[in-house]
Protein backbone atom coordinates (compact mmCIF):
# COMPACT_ATOMS: atom_id res chain seq x y z
CA UNK A 1 0.00 0.00 0.00
CA UNK A 2 1.92 3.15 -1.11
CA UNK A 3 0.22 5.28 1.13
CA UNK A 4 2.55 4.08 4.74
CA UNK A 5 5.86 5.06 2.30
CA UNK A 6 4.01 8.38 0.96
CA UNK A 7 3.82 9.07 5.12
CA UNK A 8 6.88 7.56 5.56
CA UNK A 9 8.27 9.92 3.21
CA UNK A 10 6.26 13.01 4.14
CA UNK A 11 7.17 12.34 7.61
CA UNK A 12 11.16 11.75 7.61
CA UNK A 13 11.45 15.22 5.71
CA UNK A 14 9.68 16.90 8.80
CA UNK A 15 12.06 15.18 11.29
CA UNK A 16 15.02 16.53 8.98
CA UNK A 17 13.27 19.89 8.72
CA UNK A 18 12.58 20.34 12.57
CA UNK A 19 16.44 19.26 13.27
CA UNK A 20 17.52 21.61 10.83
CA UNK A 21 14.96 24.81 12.16
CA UNK A 22 15.31 23.95 15.86
CA UNK A 23 18.66 26.15 16.44
CA UNK A 24 16.18 29.47 15.24
CA UNK A 25 12.90 28.30 17.12
CA UNK A 26 13.60 31.17 20.13
CA UNK A 27 14.41 33.70 17.36
CA UNK A 28 11.64 33.66 15.23
CA UNK A 29 7.99 33.37 15.82
CA UNK A 30 7.34 31.85 12.70
CA UNK A 31 10.11 29.02 12.93
CA UNK A 32 9.05 28.31 16.71
CA UNK A 33 5.19 27.63 15.38
CA UNK A 34 6.24 25.70 12.64
CA UNK A 35 8.71 23.99 14.99
CA UNK A 36 6.22 23.42 17.38
CA UNK A 37 3.62 22.33 15.07
CA UNK A 38 5.57 19.51 13.61
CA UNK A 39 7.01 18.44 16.66
CA UNK A 40 3.20 17.88 18.28
CA UNK A 41 2.38 15.21 15.63
CA UNK A 42 5.42 13.74 13.50
CA UNK A 43 7.24 11.61 16.09
CA UNK A 44 4.06 10.46 17.12
CA UNK A 45 2.64 9.39 14.10
CA UNK A 46 5.93 8.18 13.19
CA UNK A 47 5.60 5.47 15.99
CA UNK A 48 2.18 4.93 15.26
CA UNK A 49 3.60 3.67 11.74
CA UNK A 50 6.28 1.70 13.52
CA UNK A 51 3.26 -0.07 15.61
CA UNK A 52 1.23 -0.83 12.41
CA UNK A 53 4.36 -2.90 10.94
CA UNK A 54 5.22 -4.94 14.41
CA UNK A 55 1.72 -7.21 13.51
CA UNK A 56 4.40 -10.06 13.28
CA UNK A 57 5.21 -10.35 17.01
CA UNK A 58 4.93 -13.75 18.43
CA UNK A 59 6.87 -15.69 15.71
CA UNK A 60 9.43 -17.66 16.31
CA UNK A 61 12.90 -15.58 17.28
CA UNK A 62 11.08 -12.72 16.42
CA UNK A 63 12.50 -10.15 19.39
CA UNK A 64 15.90 -11.68 18.64
CA UNK A 65 15.69 -10.82 15.48
CA UNK A 66 14.49 -7.30 16.30
CA UNK A 67 17.23 -7.14 18.87
CA UNK A 68 19.75 -7.52 15.49
CA UNK A 69 17.87 -5.34 13.60
CA UNK A 70 17.86 -2.24 16.30
CA UNK A 71 20.08 -3.03 19.29
CA UNK A 72 23.66 -3.85 17.14
CA UNK A 73 23.20 -0.47 14.63
CA UNK A 74 21.75 1.64 18.20
CA UNK A 75 25.21 0.57 19.60
CA UNK A 76 27.10 0.91 16.61
CA UNK A 77 25.71 4.52 15.83
CA UNK A 78 25.60 5.49 19.43
CA UNK A 79 29.83 5.30 19.07
CA UNK A 80 29.28 7.27 15.77
CA UNK A 81 27.83 10.00 17.21
CA UNK A 82 29.85 9.77 20.29
CA UNK A 83 32.69 10.14 18.10
CA UNK A 84 31.00 12.88 16.13
CA UNK A 85 30.58 14.94 18.95
CA UNK A 86 34.48 14.47 20.28
CA UNK A 87 35.73 15.67 17.38
CA UNK A 88 33.20 18.69 17.33
CA UNK A 89 34.89 19.57 20.63
CA UNK A 90 31.35 19.30 22.29
CA UNK A 91 32.11 19.33 26.17
CA UNK A 92 29.58 16.86 26.75
CA UNK A 93 30.54 14.14 24.45
CA UNK A 94 30.23 11.03 26.24
CA UNK A 95 26.95 9.64 27.58
CA UNK A 96 27.56 5.77 28.13
CA UNK A 97 25.60 2.98 26.17
CA UNK A 98 22.74 3.70 28.55
CA UNK A 99 22.41 7.35 27.29
CA UNK A 100 21.28 7.80 23.74
CA UNK A 101 22.91 10.32 22.04
CA UNK A 102 20.76 12.59 20.08
CA UNK A 103 18.41 10.89 18.22
CA UNK A 104 19.16 7.57 18.95
CA UNK A 105 16.55 7.45 21.43
CA UNK A 106 14.20 5.52 19.03
CA UNK A 107 16.33 2.35 18.12
CA UNK A 108 15.91 1.98 22.66
CA UNK A 109 12.39 2.91 22.69
CA UNK A 110 11.12 1.20 19.40
CA UNK A 111 12.93 -2.22 20.62
CA UNK A 112 11.25 -1.59 24.43
CA UNK A 113 7.62 -0.90 22.57
CA UNK A 114 7.89 -4.33 21.40
CA UNK A 115 8.70 -6.18 24.55
CA UNK A 116 5.54 -4.21 26.20
CA UNK A 117 3.18 -5.08 22.97
CA UNK A 118 3.65 -8.31 24.30
CA UNK A 119 1.98 -7.93 26.98
CA UNK A 120 -0.73 -4.95 26.06
CA UNK A 121 -1.73 -6.64 22.73
CA UNK A 122 -3.30 -9.54 25.00
CA UNK A 123 -5.83 -6.64 26.28
CA UNK A 124 -8.78 -5.42 24.43
CA UNK A 125 -7.86 -2.62 21.91
CA UNK A 126 -9.65 0.32 23.60
CA UNK A 127 -8.67 -0.40 27.15
CA UNK A 128 -4.91 -1.55 26.42
CA UNK A 129 -5.08 2.10 24.43
CA UNK A 130 -6.39 4.18 27.50
CA UNK A 131 -4.14 2.25 30.16
CA UNK A 132 -0.86 3.19 27.97
CA UNK A 133 -2.24 6.63 27.88
CA UNK A 134 -2.60 6.69 31.59
CA UNK A 135 0.68 5.28 32.30
CA UNK A 136 2.23 7.88 29.97
CA UNK A 137 0.23 10.66 31.66
CA UNK A 138 1.27 9.36 35.11
CA UNK A 139 5.33 9.00 34.34
CA UNK A 140 5.55 12.39 34.43
CA UNK A 141 5.45 12.83 37.90
CA UNK A 142 8.61 10.79 38.11
CA UNK A 143 12.28 12.14 36.58
CA UNK A 144 13.38 8.73 34.83
CA UNK A 145 16.20 10.97 33.26
CA UNK A 146 18.69 9.31 35.50
CA UNK A 147 18.19 5.88 34.57
CA UNK A 148 18.68 6.28 30.87
CA UNK A 149 17.13 3.97 27.92
CA UNK A 150 14.86 6.74 27.31
CA UNK A 151 12.45 4.91 29.38
CA UNK A 152 10.54 8.36 29.76
CA UNK A 153 10.11 8.33 25.90
CA UNK A 154 9.40 5.01 25.43
CA UNK A 155 6.38 5.06 27.97
CA UNK A 156 4.69 8.36 26.59
CA UNK A 157 4.96 7.60 22.92
CA UNK A 158 4.04 4.02 23.72
CA UNK A 159 0.12 4.67 23.20
CA UNK A 160 1.11 5.94 19.82
CA UNK A 161 2.86 2.70 18.68
CA UNK A 162 0.10 0.58 20.41
CA UNK A 163 -2.84 2.81 18.53
CA UNK A 164 -0.66 1.56 15.31
CA UNK A 165 -0.76 -2.16 16.04
CA UNK A 166 -4.42 -2.46 16.42
CA UNK A 167 -4.37 -0.20 13.52
CA UNK A 168 -6.10 -2.11 10.41
CA UNK A 169 -6.11 -0.44 7.00
CA UNK A 170 -9.54 -0.84 6.89
CA UNK A 171 -9.31 2.25 9.00
CA UNK A 172 -6.93 3.70 7.11
CA UNK A 173 -9.47 3.75 4.13
CA UNK A 174 -12.42 4.85 6.73
CA UNK A 175 -10.61 7.90 7.59
CA UNK A 176 -9.46 8.69 3.83
CA UNK A 177 -12.77 10.91 3.12
CA UNK A 178 -12.90 13.88 1.45
CA UNK A 179 -15.21 14.82 4.35
CA UNK A 180 -12.15 14.41 6.94
CA UNK A 181 -9.56 15.81 4.64
CA UNK A 182 -11.89 18.89 4.55
CA UNK A 183 -11.74 19.12 8.01
CA UNK A 184 -7.92 18.34 8.84
CA UNK A 185 -7.26 21.47 6.54
CA UNK A 186 -9.84 23.56 8.12
CA UNK A 187 -8.38 22.38 11.56
CA UNK A 188 -4.68 22.39 10.51
CA UNK A 189 -4.65 25.83 9.44
CA UNK A 190 -6.90 26.82 12.60
CA UNK A 191 -3.99 25.00 15.03
CA UNK A 192 -1.46 26.38 13.75
CA UNK A 193 -2.80 30.38 13.45
CA UNK A 194 -3.66 29.92 17.22
CA UNK A 195 0.01 28.61 17.97
CA UNK A 196 1.46 31.28 15.75
CA UNK A 197 -1.01 34.19 17.53
CA UNK A 198 -0.88 32.99 21.01
CA UNK A 199 2.30 31.46 21.67
CA UNK A 200 5.32 33.67 22.13
CA UNK A 201 9.06 32.17 21.51
CA UNK A 202 9.31 32.82 25.69
CA UNK A 203 7.54 29.73 25.98
CA UNK A 204 8.86 26.34 25.73
CA UNK A 205 5.95 24.53 23.13
CA UNK A 206 9.05 22.66 21.57
CA UNK A 207 11.06 19.92 23.06
CA UNK A 208 10.79 20.39 26.49
CA UNK A 209 7.01 19.22 26.75
CA UNK A 210 6.76 17.75 23.15
CA UNK A 211 9.65 15.12 23.38
CA UNK A 212 8.37 13.02 25.86
CA UNK A 213 11.67 13.41 27.68
CA UNK A 214 11.30 15.86 30.85
CA UNK A 215 9.43 15.60 33.89
CA UNK A 216 6.47 17.78 34.46
CA UNK A 217 8.39 19.35 37.95
CA UNK A 218 11.16 20.24 35.72
CA UNK A 219 8.95 22.06 33.10
CA UNK A 220 7.35 23.89 36.42
CA UNK A 221 4.01 22.43 35.91
CA UNK A 222 4.03 19.82 38.66
CA UNK A 223 0.74 20.16 38.93
CA UNK A 224 -0.79 20.85 35.52
CA UNK A 225 1.39 18.74 33.57
CA UNK A 226 -0.88 15.69 33.37
CA UNK A 227 -3.44 17.89 32.11
CA UNK A 228 -1.18 19.66 29.03
CA UNK A 229 0.18 16.10 28.16
CA UNK A 230 -3.22 14.60 27.60
CA UNK A 231 -3.97 17.98 25.69
CA UNK A 232 -0.93 17.09 23.50
CA UNK A 233 -1.86 13.53 23.07
CA UNK A 234 -5.55 14.84 21.87
CA UNK A 235 -3.88 17.23 19.41
CA UNK A 236 -1.24 14.63 18.42
CA UNK A 237 -4.37 12.35 17.71
CA UNK A 238 -6.28 14.73 15.55
CA UNK A 239 -3.17 16.03 13.58
CA UNK A 240 -2.76 12.08 12.76
CA UNK A 241 -5.98 11.82 11.51
CA UNK A 242 -5.92 14.72 9.50
CA UNK A 243 -2.69 13.48 8.02
CA UNK A 244 -3.97 10.20 7.14
CA UNK A 245 -6.76 11.55 5.49
CA UNK A 246 -4.54 13.88 3.31
CA UNK A 247 -1.89 11.75 2.36
CA UNK A 248 -1.93 10.85 -1.00
CA UNK A 249 -2.25 6.58 -1.23
CA UNK A 250 -1.01 6.79 -4.84
CA UNK A 251 2.22 5.79 -6.19
CA UNK A 252 4.61 8.43 -6.86
CA UNK A 253 7.74 6.23 -8.39
CA UNK A 254 11.35 7.09 -6.93
CA UNK A 255 9.48 9.54 -4.61
CA UNK A 256 7.51 7.34 -2.41
CA UNK A 257 10.54 4.52 -2.55
CA UNK A 258 12.13 6.61 -0.11
CA UNK A 259 9.62 5.74 2.55
CA UNK A 260 11.48 2.55 2.39
CA UNK A 261 14.93 4.30 3.15
CA UNK A 262 13.58 6.29 6.44
CA UNK A 263 15.69 4.60 8.79
CA UNK A 264 19.07 5.81 6.69
CA UNK A 265 18.14 9.17 6.42
CA UNK A 266 17.15 8.77 10.12
CA UNK A 267 20.24 7.57 11.51
CA UNK A 268 22.92 9.37 8.96
CA UNK A 269 20.85 13.03 8.75
CA UNK A 270 23.00 14.74 11.92
CA UNK A 271 26.03 13.64 10.51
CA UNK A 272 24.99 16.52 8.08
CA UNK A 273 22.73 18.62 10.70
CA UNK A 274 24.89 18.37 13.67
CA UNK A 275 28.25 20.23 12.13
CA UNK A 276 25.69 23.28 10.61
CA UNK A 277 24.59 23.69 13.98
CA UNK A 278 27.95 23.85 15.52
CA UNK A 279 29.62 25.79 12.81
CA UNK A 280 26.62 27.95 12.37
CA UNK A 281 26.28 27.37 8.66
CA UNK A 282 23.13 28.14 8.51
CA UNK A 283 21.65 31.90 9.40
CA UNK A 284 17.84 32.43 9.71
CA UNK A 285 16.67 36.67 9.48
CA UNK A 286 13.84 36.56 7.15
CA UNK A 287 10.90 34.81 6.62
CA UNK A 288 10.79 33.86 3.46
CA UNK A 289 14.69 31.81 4.07
CA UNK A 290 12.05 29.39 5.49
CA UNK A 291 11.62 27.69 2.11
CA UNK A 292 16.05 27.52 1.53
CA UNK A 293 15.36 25.30 4.95
CA UNK A 294 12.90 23.52 3.31
CA UNK A 295 14.95 23.35 0.40
CA UNK A 296 18.18 21.65 1.92
CA UNK A 297 16.30 19.48 4.22
CA UNK A 298 14.64 17.91 0.87
CA UNK A 299 17.86 17.59 -0.70
CA UNK A 300 19.02 15.86 2.68
CA UNK A 301 16.45 12.98 2.53
CA UNK A 302 16.74 12.64 -1.20
CA UNK A 303 20.83 12.26 -0.59
CA UNK A 304 21.10 10.04 2.08
CA UNK A 305 18.10 7.84 0.84
CA UNK A 306 20.16 7.19 -2.41
CA UNK A 307 21.93 3.95 -3.93
CA UNK A 308 25.36 5.17 -3.78
CA UNK A 309 24.72 5.60 0.27
CA UNK A 310 22.35 3.22 1.23
CA UNK A 311 25.08 0.53 -0.59
CA UNK A 312 27.81 2.50 1.80
CA UNK A 313 26.08 2.44 4.27
CA UNK A 314 24.33 -1.15 4.57
CA UNK A 315 26.78 -2.60 6.60
CA UNK A 316 26.09 -0.64 9.29
CA UNK A 317 22.11 0.12 9.06
CA UNK A 318 21.28 -3.26 7.96
CA UNK A 319 24.14 -5.26 9.50
CA UNK A 320 24.56 -6.74 5.82
CA UNK A 321 26.40 -5.67 2.47
CA UNK A 322 23.87 -6.73 0.02
CA UNK A 323 19.92 -5.92 0.05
Amino acid sequence: MPFFDNARLILIFLVVFGHMIQPFATDSQLINSIYAFIYIFHMPMFIMLAGFFAKGIGKPKYILNLAKKLLLPYLMFQGLYTLLYFLLGREEWYKGILHPQWAMWFLISLFCWHILLVLFKRMPAVASILLAVFIGIAVGYVDLSAYGLSLSRTLVFFPFFLAGYFMTKEHVQLIKTKGLSIAGIIFMIALFAFIYLFINVDVTLDTDWLSGAVAYQRLEAEMSGGLMRLIIYILAALLIISMIALIPSGDFGWLTKIGEKTLYVYLLHGFIIQPFREFEILWYNHWYETFWFVLLSALIVILLSSRPVVALTRPLVELKWKK
